[in-house]
């Protein structure tokens, strides 16, 4: 996540630097040097402040799981940490799921990935 997503997320959420370092648990510092490109985003912060905007997208609770969206098999639902746990709308925060056939385990590895994703851009973009 580069400065500029960081500083638009955080404007999507309707939140002040101040209120966004408190949800974050970070320092008002830190989420100024976020904003200005001065420090990279942590993996857990981005990790969070994406999960805090896709809470806020309708229908996010209630659309269909992404092992469906997908047609996953049942060895490969089986094999995946997103169907082990029923969070198909959320497959994208848990690192280790099953997308395109293998793993994907790294955050910056899966990322790649989920941001191409059309259960990735309804959970974050509300698209």
């Amino acid at each position: 996540m580069d400065a500029k997503e960081f500083g638009s997320l955080r404007q999507r959420l309707q939140k002040t630097q101040s209120q966004m370092a408190q949800l974050l648990g970070t320092s008002l510092k830190a989420v100024q040097s976020f904003e200005q490109g001065w420090r990279k985003v942590p993996v857990h912060i981005e990790r969070q402040a994406l999960f805090l905007l896709s809470s806020r997208q309708p229908g996010t609770r209630k659309s269909r799981p992404c092992w469906d969206i997908r047609g996953c098999s049942s060895e490969r639902r089986e094999a995946c940490p997103a169907w082990e746990f029923n969070l198909g709308q959320w497959c994208w925060f848990i690192n280790g799921t099953i997308c395109l056939g293998k793993s994907q385990g790294s955050w910056s590895q899966k990322m790649k990935v989920c941001r191409k994703c059309e259960i990735f851009s309804r959970a974050v973009k509300g698209k």
